[in-house]
């Protein structure tokens, strides 16, 4: 008899799937005290490393506007042609530890911190613009097929595609993955995507909502397994030190900065749920508009001050720029904070690579590491004439209906996606995927996760999922029923 879920209290557990949300589209309610005990947990797990994008490479730079937006958000490092906003970088691996070789096969994190006058903006990104699961319930699940086995202590095929087999909304990023940008030849020649949807606001009240894309200038470029495999046995580190050379010898890496505006309704209304990380929307549809440039142009001057330290959340917007619905989104805007005071310590906003660039008025005192505090008052309502609210940080209201439950997350439609994808790849591209799925799914244990992965791929795409079954030597039939 299988046993049933609890909390760690021992408190019967209903649904570990889904996300207490109002309304099928949410947002999260944060009397979900399942997801967040979850949330926190999970940050917890691991020290004093990263949980996740445990390694990874930095560097610093300016962002260059060369496109006003100002019909379109208030923000300001994105109002005002020409205007500089200086920035950091951090680009990592999501699965491996510190240790681990940074050139095989994994998602690559690509996470910015904008100093702006307003306070800091980030985004933390990927290298991928769709990700494993749309529901934040399921990211400390995802993460642990990713670790290590907690018997064996070793990477394992089995349990990442026992998990991907059983969650069809991940074979979108699935795809990205095992294709040749799973593998980028070095940080400067990769993509970076904000993956979420956000909403930006104008001066006006205006809203719409917006993508993120950066665009290398130095070309996209892979590495075939086997090239990946031959530089991890000679250089662990080789994509931290490509990025350390490159802005050593002045070659300075810089990327388009590109954005997908979307009219608010239109957006409500799309074919496929904008806030669903798992899905992207169409460059017909809602074409790329550059709208600067941003270039890397100074190394860390102490890694571990500039880089191991430094620390991105989702949750840090500026007036002008607000989260959306997304539900992945929603409990990213807890969990990465309360990993980073886990890690670093209540103050961590106070280190250097953190601190922002304009003064920091407000009530919050003491704490671990706490330095640099005076005598002035520490409550709010005073009359000690202490700091005030802005009206300028005010966010744009939107409506909240439904009633409050656990939502089975997003369309049923994980497929068409995915077969639009595959069919993008060109026919060598096509050939390294299938030899890769074969060196990877096609090694687990599980008949089963090969049939059901298999089956996902043929509904994705005939001619996917058939050139997949005769690489691992599977029955059409078991695909097909």
């Amino acid at each position: 008899m299988t046993d049933k879920l609890t909390t760690d209290e021992g408190q019967p557990w209903a649904d570990n799937n889904h996300s207490l949300t109002a309304g099928n589209r949410g947002p999260v309610l944060l009397q979900d005290y399942q997801l967040i005990e979850k949330l926190a947990h999970f940050n917890r797990e691991r020290i004093p490393e990263r949980v996740v994008h445990a390694k990874g490479a930095g560097a610093k730079g300016v962002f260059k506007l060369t496109r006003d937006m100002s019909e379109y958000t208030k923000a300001d490092l994105f109002n005002g042609k020409g205007k500089e906003t200086p920035m950091t970088i951090r680009f990592s691996e999501v699965a491996g530890e510190l240790g681990y070789p940074d050139t095989l096969r994994d998602v690559r994190g690509f996470s910015m911190k904008f100093y702006t006058k307003d306070g800091n903006y980030d985004i933390v990104g990927n290298n991928t613009p769709v990700f494993f699961v749309n529901d934040p319930l399921k990211f400390p699940d995802f993460i642990h097929s990713q670790k290590r086995d907690p018997a064996t202590h070793l990477r394992s095929q089995d349990m990442q595609w026992d998990f991907w087999a059983h969650s069809p909304e991940s074979l979108h990023q699935v795809t990205y993955l095992m294709g040749d940008r799973g593998n980028p030849a070095s940080y400067a020649n990769m993509n970076g995507y904000g993956s979420h949807t956000f909403k930006w606001v104008n001066a006006d009240g205006k809203p719409c909502w917006v993508k993120y894309h950066f665009i290398s200038e130095q070309g996209v470029k892979n590495m075939t397994d086997a090239q990946a495999q031959k530089v991890a046995s000679e250089n662990t580190d080789y994509l931290i030190q490509d990025l350390y050379d490159r802005i050593k010898k002045g070659d300075y890496p810089k990327w388009k900065v590109c954005v997908q505006i979307i009219p608010y309704e239109e957006g409500l209304n799309y074919k496929y749920d904008i806030f669903d990380v798992t899905k992207t929307v169409s460059h017909k549809d809602y074409p790329l508009q550059e709208i600067g440039e941003f270039t890397l142009n100074k190394n860390p001057a102490n890694y571990f001050d500039d880089v191991e330290e430094a620390a991105f959340s989702p949750a840090n917007l500026v007036p002008g720029i607000e989260p959306s619905m997304d539900k992945l989104l929603q409990g990213r805007l807890f969990a990465y904070k309360d990993a980073e005071r886990y890690r670093l310590g209540a103050n961590y906003e106070k280190l250097p690579i953190n601190r922002p660039k304009n003064e920091v008025h407000n009530y919050a005192r003491d704490g671990f590491m706490a330095q640099g505090q005076n005598g002035d008052v520490n409550y709010e309502p005073n009359g000690e004439n202490g700091p005030t609210e802005d009206p300028h940080a005010k966010i744009h209201s939107y409506k909240v209906d439904g009633e409050a439950g656990h939502y089975k997350t997003y369309d049923a439609d994980p497929y068409s996606q995915v077969g639009a994808l595959y069919n993008v790849y060109s026919d060598d591209e096509k050939d390294r995927l299938i030899e890769t799925l074969k060196n990877t799914l096609g090694t687990i244990k599980s008949h089963e996760n090969k049939v059901l992965e298999t089956r996902m791929f043929y509904k994705a795409d005939h001619d996917y999922g058939t050139r997949v079954a005769k690489a691992l030597g599977l029955d059409m039939d078991e695909i097909t029923k």
